[in-house]
């Protein structure tokens, strides 16, 4: 099972609500795929209030910013 992240990325809220999602960064993916130094994707929580508001996030191992 996938590992699933606790607090928003973005705004640092609990992950609690209905509509809330984790994910592995891509920026993370991208650097594994092309054999740097991340075999290990970070895991990116969002908010439903971030992913409706389309806030950016910044993933905090590779610097990957996404809505």
């Amino acid at each position: 099972m996938t590992e699933r992240a606790k607090n928003c990325t973005a705004s640092g809220v609990p992950l609690a609500e209905p509509g809330s999602t984790s994910f592995p960064c891509p920026g993370c993916i991208v650097q594994s795929v092309n054999g740097e130094t991340n075999p290990n994707p970070t895991i990116i929580g969002r908010s439903p209030r971030c992913r409706n508001q389309g806030v950016l996030y910044n993933c905090p191992t590779c610097g990957h910013q996404g809505p």
